[in-house]
């Protein structure tokens, strides 16, 4: 199946992510889960080897990393370069399409990370009145 045969018809957008059948859907799960998110803005400062990856992603496993880098480039947002030397090297960048994604990523971050003293006040305020703690 090609890419314009996935395309639904009749849309003002060839993709609908609120559509459970449509492709953009996993997509959208690769970038906005916590480790593609994390990833994602970890790869914008540059080229990053899997252990530097790791490292930078703090509590992510080896496992876990490794998944969401394959599923990262099989999207065509991150390139996994592999160098013949020996031991092996191999270096994670983001693509250009990578790149605009992480931007997004990096400016919804920076807010939360800005408004986490309203987030953390509202969460005191409904444990207060749910009981809680």
């Amino acid at each position: 199946m090609t890419t314009t045969e996935r395309r639904p018809e009749g849309q003002e957008f060839p993709f609908n992510v609120f559509a459970k059948a449509c492709p953009s859907r996993g997509t959208l799960e690769h970038v906005t889960g916590r480790w593609g998110a994390l990833t994602l803005g970890s790869l914008y400062e540059g080229s990053l080897r899997f252990n530097e990856l790791r490292r930078r992603v703090d509590g992510v496993s080896e496992k876990m990393l490794s998944q969401t880098l394959h599923a990262l480039e099989r999207d065509g947002l991150v390139l996994r370069e592999a160098q013949p030397t020996n031991p092996p090297r191999v270096d994670y960048e983001l693509t250009p399409l990578g790149r605009e994604v992480a931007e997004r990523l990096l400016a919804l971050i920076r807010h939360v990370e800005a408004s986490m003293d309203a987030v953390l006040q509202a969460r005191d305020r409904y444990d207060e009145t749910r009981g809680a703690r």
